[in-house]
């Protein structure tokens, strides 16, 4: 499963290294070790979610129709993924999943890597990450700089590959490690139900009528959805993917032909729609351009098909999400965002 030998061979090369971040852990008793992570993400829930949201005014104007977008990067860690992240991370540890000895365990294409990352070092938790090794430099860099753990994946099975490469690990060496298990844990999903969705509706004071973002882990989408609807019925929910099986929409999932996340609830969704990774790398472009926004590919084709809904509508108020900016796409940004201005 891994583009550079396998998993099991990476980490026992790495010996040492497991040793040394796991070493931290072993010794202190466990009740202190407890304790002692539980108060350290107390310190951290006030920088976690409670995210701005961002009125689009120039993209898109319509008599009797209203589109926000959430900018998910102002949190720790900078996206969206820091709202699973923590929960996820939380509970573990208040569960005793998590305790000394254990290393943190999950698959991601890049931004849950670097929320564990950021929050796990603040808990003294250590990481180790099953990443696609075509997971951008600037996200390879930054997990490095926060003391994390790369297991290297195959770049051709994408996050697919890297569950497959995390589970091998687990099965070898199930005391040295906690699979959290992004794709199933629903941790992921409620972290969006009890907090994505509630300040959506404080923030559109209940007018919100239409939610609308892509599918990756799903959780955002499910969690979100579930309690927009449970709230209000008539909400309409539209799920998003990729227009093919080969994408360049980072983080998202085209269900027909992936591994579809434990945690993804086909009811949730009133209608679908299919996003052209060329048009949201063109909405990267108007995005900053008219906005002032500095997007992400993923945030820019949920923009994509937000816009796509709102101009079908005569009255109404969209929200989508906007997962991260473009802060760790390099070349991509540079290529897209450089003339922009």
């Amino acid at each position: 499963m891994c583009g550079m030998g396998s998993p099991l061979a990476s980490l026992q090369d790495r010996n040492d290294m497991g040793r040394t971040l796991t070493d931290a852990a072993v010794h202190p008793d466990a009740l202190a070790w407890k304790a002692a992570a539980t108060l350290r993400l107390a310190a951290l829930r006030g920088r976690v979610g409670h995210t701005p949201l961002l009125p689009i005014r120039e993209l898109f104007q319509k008599p009797g129709v209203r589109l926000f977008a959430k900018a998910e990067w102002k949190q720790i860690g900078g996206s969206v993924k820091a709202r699973a992240a923590y929960r996820i991370v939380h509970q573990a540890v208040a569960s005793g999943a998590l305790r000394p000895g254990r290393t943190l365990l999950d698959a991601s294409s890049g931004n849950t890597a670097i929320a564990y990352a950021h929050i796990a070092r603040e808990a003294g938790i250590p990481v180790a990450i099953c990443l696609p090794e075509n997971a951008t430099p600037e996200r390879h860099a930054e997990l490095r700089r926060l003391g994390a753990t790369i297991i290297p994946t195959s770049p051709f099975e994408g996050t697919d590959g890297a569950q497959q490469a995390a589970r091998e690990l687990v099965d070898t060496w199930p005391d040295r490690y906690h699979y959290a298990d992004q794709y199933a844990n629903p941790d992921n999903h409620l972290a969006h139900y009890h907090g994505t969705a509630l300040e959506i509706l404080e923030q559109t004071e209940g007018a919100i009528t239409h939610f609308i973002c892509g599918l990756g882990t799903t959780g955002t989408f499910t969690g979100t959805g579930r309690r927009l609807k449970e709230t209000d019925p008539a909400v309409w929910l539209t799920a998003l993917q990729p227009d093919a099986a080969l994408h360049g929409l980072e983080g998202w999932k085209h269900l027909p032909t992936a591994r579809v996340p434990a945690i993804y609830d086909d009811t949730v969704p009133d209608a679908h729609a299919a996003v052209d990774t060329l048009a949201a790398y063109d909405m990267m472009r108007d995005a900053l351009r008219h906005e002032g926004l500095r997007l992400s590919p993923s945030a820019a084709a949920n923009l994509v098909g937000a816009i796509a809904l709102a101009q079908r509508l005569d009255a109404g108020t969209v929200v989508t999400i906007l997962p991260d900016n473009a802060d760790r796409y390099g070349e991509l940004a540079d290529r897209y965002l450089g003339s922009a201005t």
